[in-house]
């Protein structure tokens, strides 16, 4: 039996999760298939150009990251976002905080809105982490690279909330030192974190 387009669409958004029509051209699948399959109750629009199954599990808290991820499927999540990501803030940043290559070209995307940092070398690539969120993968840099990035970037972020995480995550014991260390190598914020790693030991 021949597999129908919209057959397809679906088994492609049950496995991505959330998907845009432009993801879908090379099989063959025309925008127009989405709507129909929206107004038929199968598919819902989570976002702008952003569909997935009516019948899904319920939109999460961390559904924007879900979705800017589809959007920009090189970006990794990182600084406010990850804070949030790993309940290190009680701060709810209204722009998902999006770390590319250097090089990259900058994204041009409506929703949700995007904070675009630009990482290059071993600060953009060491410490991601691959999470599953409403079926997408999204890539969130792990707690202790979160922790050294809040140091290097603390004139955009506040330095109050980079010390506020590192406590929290002392506290908590979520990393070890070796691993904040590590990182603070990485992002070469290692004289900087020095004096409040070691306060806070």
């Amino acid at each position: 039996m021949v597999e129908t387009h919209a057959e397809r669409l679906i088994a492609l958004i049950r496995q991505a999760g959330l998907l845009r029509p432009r993801d879908v051209r090379g099989a063959g699948i025309a925008s127009a298939t989405f709507r129909r399959l929206a107004q038929r109750g199968i598919l819902r629009r989570s976002g702008r150009g952003l569909y997935m199954l009516a019948d899904a599990a319920g939109v999460t808290e961390h559904h924007t990251l879900a979705e800017a991820c589809t959007r920009v499927p090189h970006g990794v999540v990182c600084l406010l976002s990850a804070l949030r990501f790993h309940d290190l803030t009680t701060q709810a940043p209204f722009e998902v905080w999006l770390a590319i290559e250097e090089r990259k070209w900058r994204p041009v995307v409506d929703y949700p809105p995007l904070r675009i940092m630009r990482f290059s070398g071993l600060a953009f690539t060491e410490g991601v982490e691959a999470h599953l969120i409403e079926g997408v993968t999204v890539r969130v840099y792990g707690v202790a690279k979160t922790i050294a990035d809040c140091f290097k970037y603390r004139n955009k972020i506040g330095l109050d909330v980079a010390l506020e995480a590192l406590r929290d995550v002392r506290r908590r014991r979520l990393c070890t030192n070796d691993e904040l260390w590590r990182y603070a190598q990485v992002c070469r914020v290692a004289n900087v974190m020095l004096p409040y790693l070691e306060a806070t030991a």
